[in-house]
């Protein structure tokens, strides 16, 4: 009663639902994966899969902040960002910044010493769920952000690629090792997540300033 008083029609009313559970399933979905990849990860020392498990908890907090920003949304439609959105994309950055200068550091160790994972079996798998997860979450995304016109929506979707194209790293870098048991091969792939992390910690502060991001639409 409450969206349809402010000139929402029932259509729209129930896509804004359906975009809300794809919020918190993007959210519930990344606690778990990093749960389970960094155990794998410290289990196998593996750290291509360890500091893919560190992305996902980050996610979290961009989650929380873009399920936020979706209630808002369908609350108050043609309203701008506001404190908790923008706090939380900073806190977001700043946790990216902080974990790719780590992998960063991790990895170059790793190489210099050497070290090669147990296994990397768990990365191959956990990478493939990911990529399938990732891969309907933004065509739902994108086909619920078109159909309610909203720029915003249809941001995140495109942002989620990142996810997806974090997952197809892991996935080579997993696959390359088993396949050639080149130790600095999980080290590389380290170094290109780190590297994915810094992107996503950059558009982060500049979505946060209300600077239109690389993911395509305004950021708010």
């Amino acid at each position: 009663m409450e969206l349809l008083s402010i000139g929402l029609n029932k259509e729209k009313v129930l896509l804004y639902k359906w975009a809300n559970v794809l919020a918190l399933i993007t959210i519930f979905y990344n606690i778990m994966e990093g749960l389970v990849s960094v155990y794998f990860g410290v289990e196998d020392e593996t750290l291509a899969l360890f500091g893919f498990g560190l992305d996902s908890f980050v996610e979290v907090i961009s989650g929380i902040g873009i399920w936020h920003m979706i209630n808002r949304i369908r609350r108050n439609a043609g309203t701008n960002s506001d404190s908790f959105e923008r706090q939380a994309l900073k806190i977001t950055g700043t946790a990216f910044y902080i974990l790719s200068v780590g992998l960063i550091v991790t990895a170059l160790i790793n190489l210099y010493q050497g070290h090669k994972p147990e296994t990397t079996l768990w990365g191959i798998v956990i990478s493939l769920v990911s990529i399938f997860t990732m891969w309907s979450l933004i065509h739902y995304k994108v086909k619920i952000g078109t159909q309610l016109g909203s720029q915003a929506i249809i941001a995140d979707a495109n942002c989620t690629k990142a996810c997806l194209y974090l997952s197809v790293i892991l996935l080579v870098s997993s696959a390359g090792y088993e396949l050639t048991g080149i130790g600095g091969i999980d080290s590389v792939g380290t170094v290109l997540i780190a590297g994915f992390s810094f992107k996503e910690g950059l558009e982060s502060f500049q979505k946060a300033k209300g600077i239109t991001c690389s993911c395509q639409g305004k950021c708010d």
